[in-house]
């Protein structure tokens, strides 16, 4: 199959994906499953799609295991993070849209993170149709070395994150500590970088330009719809936050600016 066929019939896998999930949402009377597919959704699109292949080379399986690595623990991490309470954001979702909210949620909510999942994966669903060039190159190895980097980042800000929020004395506080000093969003960054990582992975096929839209998508899910935009504005007037938010950068990790304010 080639690599427009294998879009297609990832499309029509991740449409039938969403739909299910989106009924048993309804059968739950809740939307938190929607969080916890993003991960499945991706670790399914990439090993459908190396079964698709006849003879799979190195390359798709590491893609692939890389993918799974990666959605795996997200996925169980949201799990554990949204099981005795639903994300704000879900909650905030559903009061907007009132009594539209079955539509609105499987149309926003179900269906477009179907079509933002198809794009994020294109560079999988581009390493796993092309069957040339199997042997490793440098942008492999540098790739996988830059995933690896990503996913100890974000793996330990999540961590680092969720032994805060259990924290008793520190329930309500912001999150300063750990990698959070060097970075406001320390588990995005980690998340972005592997994305590129795999992006590195994908340069050895002819439809390398395809996989361009991946790491485009996860960056504006991150930045414009679902991370950072809504993540920052909940805290938004929070003097504590306000002070954090002066002397930390939002994503890239750096050293802690000068406070001048605190020095006079």
């Amino acid at each position: 199959m080639d690599i427009w066929g294998t879009i297609g019939q990832s499309a029509i896998l991740i449409f039938v994906l969403m739909t299910f999930f989106f009924l048993v949402s309804l059968g739950r009377k809740k939307n938190d499953i929607a969080d916890f597919v993003w991960g499945f959704g991706l670790i399914f699109v990439a090993i459908s799609t190396l079964i698709s292949i006849a003879e799979p080379n190195f390359r798709a399986v590491l893609v692939t295991s890389l993918v799974v690595i990666w959605g795996l623990r997200l996925s169980f991490h949201i799990y554990f993070r949204n099981k005795k309470k639903e994300d704000f954001r879900l909650r905030k979702w559903q009061e907007k849209w009132g009594k539209y909210f079955v539509i609105k949620s499987y149309f926003q909510l179900f269906l477009l993170q179907g079509f933002l999942l198809l794009l994020v994966s294109l560079p999988v669903i581009v390493v796993n149709s092309t069957t040339s060039n199997p042997n490793l190159f440098w942008f492999d190895a540098l790739g996988i070395i830059i995933w690896f980097g990503g996913f100890i980042f974000e793996t330990i800000g999540d961590y680092q994150l969720s032994r805060f929020v259990k924290s008793p004395n520190k329930r309500g506080r912001i999150m300063t500590s750990g990698l959070w000093r060097y970075s406001r969003h320390p588990n995005y960054f980690g998340e972005i970088v592997q994305w590129l990582g795999i992006f590195l992975i994908a340069l050895s096929s002819p439809y390398w330009w395809l996989s361009v839209l991946g790491p485009i998508t996860i960056i504006i899910i991150i930045f414009k719809v679902s991370g950072i935009s809504m993540m920052e504005k909940k805290y938004e007037g929070d003097l504590e936050f306000e002070k954090y938010k002066k002397i930390t950068n939002k994503l890239i990790p750096s050293l802690p600016k000068i406070n001048y304010e605190n020095r006079k």
